[in-house]
């Protein structure tokens, strides 16, 4: 297991990792580097073969950016290391499926890091949104393109220009997840 911000368990050939930094889970650039680090080790150990990303507690799954580190001058386009934000975006060679497990809110790059899984299971509680156009910011366009690949044209454009926070049952009507369960049976249900 490694220390936090950034905990891993390995259950078999299956690694779980746990995005743990209080209050809300937001990724720094120090956190987004050691994501990378994480998920290009399970991309190259031929024993793993499935990964599991998950919030600590049932309060958020990612926020996104950390905006304190922003405001202490954190840039935006800085380096966030290997796998760009969130260590998966730009990860190439992984060829392995990742599954994404959202209990909380998934907001802004929360989503990015959601949509560059290859499933998401979330809560009847959890909630969806991509909120930069409210902060004066841009979706990065390769998260763009994923999420218009993963739910089409017509909800990117819901997600992106409204910024409106959508519910779980929303979030699968329009296929940002494929399955809602009950919250003390959101990582069996990830793990199965």
């Amino acid at each position: 297991m490694t220390e936090t911000p950034i905990k891993t368990l390995r259950r078999g050939a299956v690694l779980e990792v746990t995005l743990d930094r209080p209050r809300a889970n937001a990724i720094d650039a120090a956190t987004s580097k050691i994501m990378g680090a994480v998920f290009t080790q399970f991309r190259d150990d031929p024993d793993l073969r499935v990964a599991i990303v998950t919030g600590a507690g049932q309060k958020f799954f990612c926020p996104g950016w950390d905006l304190k580190a922003a405001a202490g001058g954190e840039a935006v386009d800085g380096d966030y290391g290997k796998g760009g934000f969130g260590g998966l975006q730009e990860l190439r060679g992984l060829n392995k499926p990742v599954i994404a497990a959202i209990e909380g809110p998934c907001i802004g790059g929360g989503v990015s890091l959601a949509v560059a899984c290859d499933l998401r299971i979330c809560t009847s509680g959890a909630t969806f949104g991509i909120t930069p156009a409210r902060l004066g910011l841009v979706y990065p366009p390769g998260d763009m393109l994923r999420l218009v690949r993963l739910v089409g044209p017509g909800a990117t454009r819901r997600l992106l220009y409204t910024g409106r926070i959508f519910d779980s049952a929303g979030a699968l009507a329009m296929g940002l997840v494929d399955e809602v369960v009950d919250s003390p049976a959101i990582l069996p249900a990830a793990r199965a």
